[in-house]
């Protein structure tokens, strides 16, 4: 894919601090230009390990964290004490124990009157951003190659605003995301894939024309980053052979 950007920095745990890394430089990055760090934060289980990573040991000593805004890409429809939560996920996975001022955390509102909610998140990434674009928007790819909640055939695809509603058919149930126009204006933007288990879809991705959800994020002069671990990423070795001959 010309939209993106791979990067395969060995197995599991050297990828998990590949990304903290990443993560905390984007951060100080940000914080020396314009004071803030305006970051969307992603669900999942490797998004989890790196939240995990980030609040714990000499890791969480390198952040100011009193300058960080966090917001999410997308939510569940419901409430923030549920199990599915990607606010309760990620708020126990550390970043409630850190010295982030209760007004720059962000959470999405999905579990009611969801069309409403997303109108007020737009308006408060507006207000809190004024006018800038997100520094960092993390995402993953799901087995189906949808990323944040735009999944495959769904209305969300073609929202033109900032944060949209999203009716899943297949699951019967709404969820919270922001839109491709959003996620695409961010400074950095950048995938987590890990595990064997993404390597098929993986391999699809960036062999393929676009078609999936996840295909469609980044341009070919600001790519999107995929920070991959070697169990995911080993289709390239072969995608490479294939170009050698």
């Amino acid at each position: 894919m010309l939209n993106a950007q791979l990067i395969i920095p060995g197995e599991y745990e050297t990828t998990l601090h590949y990304a903290a890394e990443h993560f905390i430089t984007l951060c100080r990055n940000a914080i020396q230009d314009h004071g803030v760090f305006y970051v969307a934060l992603s669900g999942g289980s490797t998004p989890k390990a790196i939240y995990e990573l980030l609040c714990q040991g000499e890791n969480k000593e390198e952040i100011e964290w009193e300058k960080i805004h966090l917001f999410w890409s997308d939510e569940r429809s419901v409430p923030p004490d549920h199990p599915d939560s990607n606010y309760k996920m990620a708020m126990e996975a550390g970043f409630a124990d850190m010295d982030i001022p209760p007004t720059h955390i962000h959470r999405m509102v999905a579990e009611k009157e969801i069309e409403k909610n997303a109108h007020a998140y737009e308006k408060t990434i507006r207000e809190i951003l004024e006018g800038r674009t997100f520094d960092l928007i993390m995402l993953g790819m799901g087995e189906d190659g949808h990323t944040a909640s735009l999944f495959p055939g769904t209305k969300a695809l073609e929202a033109k605003g900032t944060v949209a509603p999203n009716f899943l058919p297949k699951e019967n149930t709404w969820r919270m995301t922001l839109t491709f126009n959003c996620i695409n204006s961010s400074s950095h933007i950048v995938f987590y894939v890990m595990g064997v288990k993404k390597k098929e879809m993986l391999s699809r991705v960036f062999s393929s024309s676009p078609s999936l959800p996840c295909q469609k994020i980044g341009f070919i002069d600001k790519p999107a980053l995929w920070i991959v671990d070697e169990a995911a990423g080993s289709f390239s070795f072969s995608l490479s052979s294939r170009a050698q001959k």
